[in-house]
């Protein structure tokens, strides 16, 4: 009487040996999958929890788009440092692999470790450049950066481009020093910047269009009287990360399309960048030195 053959049984041997082969390829180490850990950096600008909830969604993507260009698992890790200096230091020290930082901040991290990279700049409108703006207090009879001359003004961080060193520029091109204001202060952040100052508590100071614009919308009392040109934030690898790895974070954040992606940075892509970009940036950060001088 002939034996009845298992439904799973495997009657061809031709095939029996390619999906043992296919099963030792996947599982026959006994081993799991290699796995790549990233750690990202960034610093808090505005609220920290405002920074995760906007960074999360690219790091998701890269997260992806790096398993696919690897082929091994990629891992990210978030590292939010509560001042630029602290984030500057984690990319410096190599506590974080890569980091979107403001252009000044690259400046510095750049000057302290040569071998800093950059990987791609953010685009607005396709675009290297948006806006920093000098506001008042909507009903301030203040109309002109001139005018400022003997006033009390708000900064961002001692380290942020728009807070500190290009509204210093700004300033001094009006003829304005620090010991020609009554009182100056840096409030680290620039949501603060534009409270305070929608508050009464300084006649003028100086945040990003976006932060202006989101405060505007949620009624702070606060007006533009002067705007200024500055150039897009910077992603950048740390010293010594291998070059595949940032190769491959360099391809995958000038490809993002993703709508989704785009919207929660509020940024239309990304675009190729050199390190002379930040020129401008760097002449405004020596001119601040007369600020204070």
């Amino acid at each position: 009487m002939r034996s009845r053959s298992s439904p799973h049984s495997v009657r061809n041997p031709g095939m029996a040996l390619i999906i043992a082969m296919a099963i030792y390829l996947v599982f026959g180490s006994g081993q799991a999958m290699s796995e790549i850990k990233l750690v990202f950096g960034a610093y808090t600008a505005d609220k920290p929890t405002s920074t995760v909830r906007k960074l999360k969604p690219v790091l998701r993507y890269l997260e992806a788009a790096l398993s696919r260009k690897l082929g091994e698992k990629v891992t990210i890790s978030t590292q939010i440092a509560r001042t630029y200096e602290k984030g500057i230091d984690s990319l410096v020290n190599g506590d974080v692999d890569f980091a979107r930082f403001g252009p000044a901040s690259y400046v510095i991290a750049k000057q302290r470790s040569n071998g800093v990279t950059l990987l791609a700049m953010e685009a607005v409108k396709g675009k290297k450049t948006f806006s920093g703006i000098i506001a008042v207090k909507s009903d301030s009879p203040i109309q002109t950066i001139a005018e400022l001359r003997g006033k009390t003004f708000a900064f961002g961080s001692r380290f942020s481009t728009i807070g500190r060193y290009l509204s210093q520029s700004q300033l001094l091109n009006a003829g304005i020093r620090g010991d020609d204001l009554k009182r100056f202060d840096y409030l680290d952040r620039h949501d603060r910047v534009g409270t305070a100052v929608g508050a009464g508590e300084f006649e003028a100071g100086a945040l990003k269009e976006s932060t202006f614009n989101k405060l505007k919308k949620n009624n702070v009392a606060i007006r533009e009287i002067y705007r200024f040109d500055n150039v897009t934030k910077p992603w950048i690898a740390r010293s010594g990360l291998k070059p595949r790895l940032s190769d491959a974070l360099r391809e995958a954040l000038l490809e993002v399309k993703d709508p989704v992606v785009l919207k929660a940075i509020k940024k239309s892509g990304f675009l190729s960048g050199q390190d002379a970009d930040y020129d401008f940036v760097r002449s405004a950060m020596e001119k601040s030195r007369q600020f204070d001088s």
